[in-house]
């Protein structure tokens, strides 16, 4: 299976200006053969689009620069055009798995900037990596590479940090688990409540997100292209690194204990577009990383050999008894403990959706209709009977 491996580095006032030069000629022949695409009623082939934006643009007076930096940046740049185009139109016709895929847009000079070398554009020397036309740049090298790359990404991020990412082949690992399976529920102030009973908080990210939307309201005010814009700019891009490297440190060993300790992890399907619908929490929610923690639980399972699993977002995991599946209805969401009307135990609403969750994704089911045949005279709890629900606190 491939991974990726990101490093990063502090380029010399030289290498920042060829990178500048690399980065906005991958821009222009990206924009370039976009163009092209949408003039053209019938898609062009990779092929063809290279001859017109790279080299029939190099003879040009307009495109004479594209010369001054390596050919295989630009090339990559053409065919990952392509790339985007085959997942936008797979996504059109059903054929694509996830959210829907847009058309590809124009890059801007504000925003991320990349550039791939593959095989034959760069070399290791040491410890260090030499990109064609750009020089030898010295990595800090957090953890070794597991095997020789097949490409490596330039990156420059909106505050102005640069990286290497470089894609190897790494072999699935084999880890003795210590438990069978494991439920999450997903939550907002509390991130993960698994069905052990363990309780993981998210990182308090309040302060950071203030002080972006104060800087985000300066912003509106500073006229465009001007120089106090940029630099808010780049103070906002910061802040937002900040918060998803904080984001991104947690979910990594969030996931890496989960996947380590479980045979068999199950998660539920949320429908995280739909809630970010609901204006008082969709901030909130967008700072969680919901989906962001699934990915890296998929992956991680699929390197240590798991069983990864997600159960349909029509479970009623909230409104069952796990412990005699006597299911008690919708609850409200200020609602955070509740009471059995069938066996008289109190749950946390948190883990008794972690519990069924689990019982879902190992093969059980939940049979309502049994249990209220069995139980016809008890009925249903309301969530403003006190003496079923209990401690109906804030989320």
């Amino acid at each position: 299976m491939k991974a990726r491996y990101q490093y990063r580095f502090y380029p010399t006032d030289q290498q920042q200006q060829s990178l500048r030069s690399l980065f906005g000629c991958v821009r222009v022949v990206w924009n370039d053969a976009l163009a092209i695409c949408k003039q053209s009623e019938k898609l062009p082939s990779n092929n063809d689009l290279q001859k017109l934006v790279i080299t029939q643009a190099k003879k040009t007076t307009e495109r004479r620069w594209l010369s001054e930096v390596s050919n295989i940046p630009l090339q990559q740049s053409v065919a990952d055009l392509g790339i985007a185009y085959k997942n936008f139109f797979d996504s059109l016709k059903g054929k694509r798995k996830g959210r829907k895929v847009g058309r590809p847009k124009f890059k801007k000079k504000t925003n991320q900037q990349s550039a791939r070398f593959r095989i034959g554009g760069f070399t290791f020397q040491d410890k260090q990596v030499y990109l064609a036309k750009i020089g030898n740049i010295s990595p800090i090298w957090s953890r070794v590479l597991p095997s020789a790359p097949s490409s490596v990404t330039v990156i420059k991020d909106c505050a102005n940090r640069y990286f290497l990412s470089f894609v190897v082949e790494i072999e699935p690992q084999s880890i003795d688990a210590k438990n069978q399976s494991i439920g999450i529920d997903l939550g907002i102030k509390t991130f993960a409540v698994m069905s052990s009973g363990e309780k993981a908080v998210s990182p308090n990210y309040s302060t950071l997100d203030r002080k972006i939307r104060k800087l985000q309201r300066k912003l509106a005010r500073q006229p465009k292209e001007s120089r106090r814009r940029n630099k808010t700019r780049i103070q906002i891009a910061k802040l937002h690194n900040q918060i998803a490297d904080t984001r991104k440190d947690f979910l990594h060993k969030l996931s890496t204990k989960i996947v380590s300790e479980n045979q068999t992890i199950i998660l539920e399907d949320l429908n995280v577009s739909g809630l970010v619908k609901n204006h008082k929490l969709a901030r909130a929610i967008s700072l969680q990383g919901w989906r962001d923690f699934r990915t890296l639980c998929e992956g991680k399972s699929e390197k240590f050999n798991r069983d990864f699993r997600v159960i349909s977002r029509w479970e009623p995991t909230s409104q069952v008894c796990s412990d005699c599946s006597y299911r008690w209805g919708k609850l409200d969401l200020k609602v955070r403990s509740v009471q059995c009307l069938n066996c008289g135990i109190v749950h946390d609403r948190d883990e008794n959706a972690a519990k069924n969750i689990n019982k879902v994704g190992i093969g059980h089911c939940h049979d309502s209709k049994r249990t209220q045949r069995r139980d016809k005279t008890t009925p249903v709890a309301s969530v403003n009977e006190a003496s079923r629900i209990t401690s109906p606190s804030g989320r």
